[in-house]
């Protein structure tokens, strides 16, 4: 006979981390709970953005309230802390979405990576 079936107990998280990669291109959400184990990601390429108008500010945006609105209907979350990485467009605009979902942002840290003086820079054209 069949073994009955454990129904799968739905999660609730009540903190979590938003890492938010912007680069010039594209804005990636990735939603996380304390430990590390991803919940909800998401892009503009998600809410229906494609080409150029992906790496405005305004796609950074929709993608940020699409992916918190997901978190907060499926897991319950409250409140993230936000880790910022990349030059790109997108970056404050995610964070303004992010807080118009209604998520309560605890911690805000730019984690862009920056040469401490590393690679050689190319020669210089002559002229």
């Amino acid at each position: 006979m069949a073994a009955a079936t454990k129904k799968k107990s739905k999660k609730t998280v009540q903190a979590g981390v938003a890492y938010i990669q912007a680069s010039f291109n594209n804005t990636i959400i990735t939603i996380c709970d304390t430990e590390g184990n991803t919940l909800v990601q998401g892009s503009p390429r998600v809410v229906g953005f494609s080409g150029s108008k992906r790496s405005t500010a305004f796609a950074a945006t929709k993608a940020a309230i699409d992916a918190a609105q997901k978190a907060i209907k499926k897991y319950g979350l409250r409140e993230v802390k936000v880790y910022l990485a990349g030059p790109g467009s997108g970056r404050n605009a995610a964070v303004k979405g992010l807080d118009s979902a209604g998520l309560n942002i605890t911690l805000l840290a730019d984690r862009t990576p920056l040469p401490h003086n590393g690679c050689r820079p190319r020669k210089a054209p002559r002229n």
